[in-house]
């Protein structure tokens, strides 16, 4: 997880000897540095500690085989798939975040927390008392289906989340796909123009989904095509029980182009990423008409 907390300061109460000492007890498991920037938080109100308190506190309560991945990855680690934090779990990080962060947190605030990256902006607005940004609308393959044009088995989306410009997905490779079978035989590995595909198929449900022409009308999923893909590269090697985590960003709407930028990683590291994925696309009412 980047630290992406400007580094300014709040207000905060300074900790008495005995709640120094609460403190030091709560976080005698975690690591040297996350204690002291506990601490120092509490003195300073350093909101640039944040991150190392966060995950210091998140990788006390990992299994130890599971601790390199979030040292390793990014924001974009899954609290329950990637790091196989249940709801137990869960609620004992709450807990020790509460008490190192003299914060209170209430158990609905915490249904839309996924990933690394979404437990670091609500800390960051709620330390600040200020609104959370607008959380994004997660969707689930029902609603991909309903969406878009792509259909089993060329569909290589299982869930989006969608913000205001970003759209993450997620496709697990589950070794049952059939192109798997010649790709290879007795050594599968997922082909780098699939992944294309699935970044492909993520932008049409962004625009689909979150793009509007100025006079309200939708885009039509009929009318989206493919039209190419510059500047990509594929970093590693995908292959069954791995799971693909895409995002994309738009980089320039204007009808009938779309042109967006996309990535994908596996279990945080980088697999392969499209600096210029274009799309062409019409409006429902005007093709209609």
């Amino acid at each position: 997880m980047n630290s992406g907390i400007e580094s300014d300061t709040v207000a905060v109460a300074p900790l008495s000897d005995d709640e120094r000492g609460d403190l030091a007890d709560s976080l005698k498991r975690c690591s040297e540095e996350t204690r002291q920037a506990a601490f120092e938080f509490r003195e300073s109100g350093k909101l640039s500690l944040l991150p190392t308190i966060i995950l210091g506190i998140i990788e006390r309560f990992l299994e130890p085989e599971i601790r390199p991945k979030l040292k390793e990855g990014d924001g974009s680690l899954k609290l329950i798939d990637d790091l196989g934090i249940d709801s137990l779990t869960m609620m004992e990080i709450v807990v020790l975040v509460e008490e190192s962060l003299d914060l209170s947190i209430d158990n609905e605030e915490l249904r839309d927390l996924r990933t690394l990256d979404d437990v670091r902006v609500f800390l960051d607005a709620k330390i600040r008392n200020i609104p959370l940004p607008e959380k994004n609308k997660h969707y689930g393959v029902e609603a991909i289906l309903a969406a878009i044009p792509h259909h089993v088995p060329f569909l290589f989306l299982s869930e989006v989340s969608l913000g205001k410009n970003e759209a993450i997905g997620t496709y697990p490779i589950s070794g049952l796909e059939e192109f798997l079978k010649g790709h290879f035989p007795e050594n599968p590995v997922f082909p780098a123009s699939i992944m294309l595909e699935a970044l492909g198929q993520l932008a049409v449900f962004y625009l689909v989904t979150a793009q509007k022409s100025e006079s309200g009308q939708s885009v039509n999923p009929k009318k989206i095509l493919f039209t190419g893909c510059e500047a990509v590269r594929c970093q590693r090697i995908c292959v069954p029980g791995e799971t693909l985590t895409l995002s994309i960003k738009p980089k320039s709407i204007r009808h009938p182009i779309a042109k967006f930028e996309g990535k994908i990683t596996v279990e945080g590291e980088s697999a392969a990423w499209a600096e210029d994925i274009s799309l062409t696309f019409d409006w429902s009412e005007a093709t209609e008409a």
